[in-house]
């Protein structure tokens, strides 16, 4: 019986990732028709297998597809008023040029919270074009740190799709997920960026392009509004956590209750958006036109997101149906491998073999959700959602859109982006 629930497994992997890798299958489709191998092949019926496709989505969606949304709207208004760009020359106007790379880091950990990375990445790009222009030194001893503290943020920080997606495949507490994510992200960010900036900046010398032109300055919002926004959710939730797990408050009456509401992730969120709308939007002259036309340009960007994750909602419920998920959970106590180790692994096979980041962690995810047991405490659960995030961030290379991204905006060859973005995304 384990023999052919384990094959029926393999099956399904092989299949998700012959779609994606030969046939160019959209993940989403991809994911879906793998799913309905894996219970095909443990032998559950089509009937069965089509009510764990209705379960799985709508199970995963009623959670990923409000925060994914309100976090997009968020992070959109932010990013056309001008904040993420006001974060950065604040940092930099503190250190100076000489510790421009630690300051970018801290930018790019902060600013990812908000803005998804690619778009993060593209708006400040002409800022580090102009700190290489004025220090003469490699483009690398800046993007890098950058890089890193986006690439860590976007990673293990909700309110960013991946962590919530997984988050919400593990059951897991975004409140834990956040100050674990913080603790474990800082260091790394550390590591990977300025320290190893500091390293392939002294071996491989980048110049910023000279026929791209610098943005013009604009006039942007008071830092300490963009810190406070960007804040209150964070905070909002994680005193939610604390006061429910470490304090006992009852959260049916009084002040328990406004703090399980504001707290929630869908109350943190929806004030934050409301702050955004008027402080950043209304009030610094933004039309009410204006906003609905961000707003909706921000949705049409995360549908794929919201869609993929409902899929990998699909996949962690079949294997919980077919029994695969005990098996599994099994076959891991027999052999002692741990659950953190085994989640990583995963995580980094689908990541190197396909590219998409996001493939990876539902992926893993969905292979680990079964085997957790009612017993397993918040605390794994984050430390699971950060293991996974970790191998899906592994190796960036040809297969992923974001070697090509940092190729072309850093100038570099192939070569060059192997040495400095893919070893980065290793450490």
């Amino acid at each position: 019986m384990e023999i052919g629930l384990l094959l029926a497994v393999l099956g399904g992997m092989a299949v998700l990732l012959i779609l994606i890798l030969r046939f160019k299958l959209q993940a989403f489709l991809a994911l879906l028709i793998a799913s309905i191998v894996v219970g095909l092949l443990a032998g559950i019926s089509p009937n069965e297998i089509m009510r764990s496709i209705q379960t799985g989505m709508g199970n995963t969606l009623g959670f990923v597809a409000v925060v994914v949304g309100l976090g997009a709207i968020f992070g959109a208004i932010l990013e056309q008023s001008g904040g993420a760009s006001a974060i950065a020359n604040y940092l930099l106007k503190i250190v100076g040029d000489k510790n421009a790379s630690w300051a970018l880091m801290a930018t790019g950990f902060i600013i990812s919270i908000p803005v998804f990375f690619d778009v993060a990445f593209i708006i400040l790009i002409p800022l580090l074009y102009s700190i290489q222009r004025r220090t003469k030194k490699s483009l690398l001893l800046y993007a890098i740190p950058l890089l890193a503290g986006l690439a860590v943020t976007h990673s293990f920080i909700p309110p960013t799709p991946g962590p919530i997606a997984v988050a919400d495949i593990l059951r897991a507490d975004l409140g834990w997920v956040i100050i674990l994510g913080i603790i474990v992200g800082l260091p790394t960010a550390i590591i990977s960026g300025p320290i190893f900036a500091k390293f392939i900046s002294n071996k491989i010398f980048v110049e910023a392009p000279e026929h791209l032109e610098d943005l013009e300055p604009q006039v942007s919002p008071p830092i300490g509004l963009i810190f406070t926004i960007i804040g209150i959710p964070i905070l909002l939730i994680v005193v939610n956590t604390i006061s429910s797990n470490f304090l006992n408050v009852d959260t049916s009456k009084g002040w328990g209750s406004i703090i399980a509401l504001i707290g929630h992730p869908f109350g943190a969120l929806i004030i934050a958006n409301l702050l955004a709308w008027y402080l950043l939007g209304t009030k610094r002259g933004f039309s009410a036109q204006q906003l609905l036309k961000i707003s909706s340009k921000s949705l049409n960007a995360v549908g794929a997101i919201i869609l993929l994750t409902g899929a990998g909602g699909v996949f962690k419920e079949v294997l919980i149906n077919t029994g695969i998920g005990e098996m599994i959970g099994g076959l891991i106590s027999e052999q002692g491998l741990g659950l953190l180790v085994m989640a990583f692994i995963v995580a980094c096979l689908v990541r190197i073999l396909q590219g998409s980041a996001t493939v990876a962690m539902i992926t893993a995810a969905g292979l680990v959700a079964p085997v957790l047991s009612p017993e397993t405490s918040e605390a794994t659960k984050a430390f699971l959602v950060l293991a996974i995030a970790s191998g899906s961030s592994i190796l960036s290379h040809v297969n992923d859109s974001g070697f090509w991204l940092v190729s072309n905006y850093l100038g570099l060859t192939e070569k060059q982006t192997f040495k400095s973005w893919s070893v980065m995304t290793c450490i």
